[in-house]
């Protein structure tokens, strides 16, 4: 077999492939004389088949089946002869076919690539220093009751924070526009999601009362017709409710699992979750500063766009679960198109490219000590903690994610050895408020 390797540009290569007509006249009248024995024709008795019918009658689409199998069988000899990595499916493009003569084939595709050892010491990781006050631990309870409020009639004028029904109208210049127009509308005031003006103008009033608005649109409105214009809304107030706080006692510390102890328990409850979540925050934030780190160290990396389109398909279909049902009936590659996705693609592909190449030169493993670990932090929620710890035991494709995990961990901590660390005093809010990039890729 003669094997010649060509680099097109950058991580492609073309592989031109040779192989000789005695492998596949071999293979060919195997088959052919395998059939023999077993093929059906009229005539014959089964098994009497000439050799010459049967090369007559299956002769052609034999060798082309057997051609396939060869080009393929050959163009793995051929990479791992070469030493070769292919990143994706080769396109192989046949060249010379003719019965009789050695074949020749084109096999077009990219490799992985070369993940040079690099020093990690530019690396700059700021480590989050925080503590949780008692101001916190209120604002907590404060979140945790207002989501469990309930809404109530308020026989008063609406104030902000009231949730009012409305019936509204809108013109401009008289006449009633596209999305103008609604009855038996809940709104809550001071939550920003109509036009400026429009529920400050409903503060004040009172069930049964109308009212006519003179707003404008903000100037980068996403309606063209609306952008900047001058409108009037008439507004009927329905009713009012006003939000009402579960009171600090037994059936709001149940709700949360704290059946003992009273408000003093629950606030520990409370205060212990909060340390759980800032120390995966903690982690998380570390953690996205060395990734950021590794990625500028390896800025000039290349890397294959068969990977990056498989990483592009992956997202894609992540955010099309978010349509539910409706996913069937659209074209996910028109509503989501690539370029969408093509940066993260990108940039998850060149991290596990390398992550990938440090964990085989590092030798790191997954520990099974750590795993354990890692599983009971993550049932310490749940009723019935060795239930989920041996579901997980149990089920390989699962425990295989949480050792994924583990492993990654166990990276970035060797990196951190490599990195330059300092310490930063942050509240608990900034801990767990993500960076402005995190929460521009979520």
């Amino acid at each position: 077999m003669q094997v010649s390797v060509e680099t097109t540009s950058g991580l492609e290569r073309r592989l031109i492939v040779g192989v000789p007509a005695a492998r596949i006249d071999s293979a060919v009248d195997s088959r052919l004389q395998n059939a023999a024995r077993t093929v059906k024709l009229d005539g014959f008795r089964p098994g009497k088949v000439p050799m010459r019918v049967v090369r007559q009658r299956f002769g052609e689409s034999v060798r082309m089946e057997v051609l396939g199998e060869v080009m393929n069988e050959s163009f793995y000899e051929a990479i791992q002869q070469q030493g070769l990595k292919p990143a994706g499916r080769p396109s192989i493009e046949p060249k010379s076919l003719e019965p009789g003569k050695d074949i020749e084939f084109v096999a077009t595709f990219e490799v992985f690539p070369d993940v040079e050892a690099k020093d990690y010491g530019s690396i700059e990781v700021k480590k989050p220093v925080t503590k949780i006050t008692a101001a916190d631990v209120d604002k907590m309870i404060e979140n945790l009751r207002q989501q469990r409020a309930d809404w109530q009639p308020a026989d008063r004028a609406a104030v902000s924070g009231d949730k009012a029904n409305i019936d509204y109208l809108g013109t401009k210049d008289g006449v009633e526009f596209d999305g103008g127009k609604a009855e038996g509308s809940d709104l809550e005031l001071g939550s920003g999601s109509m036009i400026p003006g429009f529920e400050d103008g409903i503060v004040g009033m009172s069930a049964g009362e109308e009212k006519v608005l003179s707003l404008s649109f903000p100037d980068d409105y996403h309606s063209e017709d609306l952008k900047g214009a001058a409108v009037e809304f008439k507004i009927t107030l329905n009713s009012v409710t006003e939000k009402k706080l579960p009171e600090m006692d037994e059936t709001l510390f149940e709700a949360f699992g704290v059946k003992e102890g009273g408000e003093e328990a629950f606030r520990a409850e409370v205060e212990k979750n909060m340390a759980r979540e800032l120390k995966n925050a903690t982690k998380s934030r570390i953690k996205n500063q060395v990734m950021e780190g590794v990625l500028a160290v390896h800025a000039d990396l290349q890397v294959p766009k068969a990977l990056v389109s498989q990483e592009i398909e992956a997202l894609r279909n992540q955010q099309m679960q978010q349509f539910g049902a409706m996913a069937e009936k659209l074209n996910a590659a028109d509503i989501l198109p690539d370029e969408l996705f093509r940066e993260n693609a990108e940039r998850r592909v060149k991290l596990g490219l390398v992550l990938n190449e440090l964990i085989s030169a590092e030798g790191i493993k997954a520990d099974e000590v750590k795993v354990r670990a890692a599983l009971e932090e993550m049932a310490v929620s749940y009723e019935d903690k060795d239930e989920i710890i041996n579901w997980y035991m149990s089920n390989p494709e699962q425990l295989q994610q949480i050792e994924g995990m583990v492993i990654e961990e166990e990276v970035v901590e060797k990196l951190l050895e490599k990195s330059k660390v300092s310490e930063e005093t942050l509240s608990y809010e900034e801990v767990m408020s993500p960076p402005a990039k995190e929460a521009e890729e979520s």
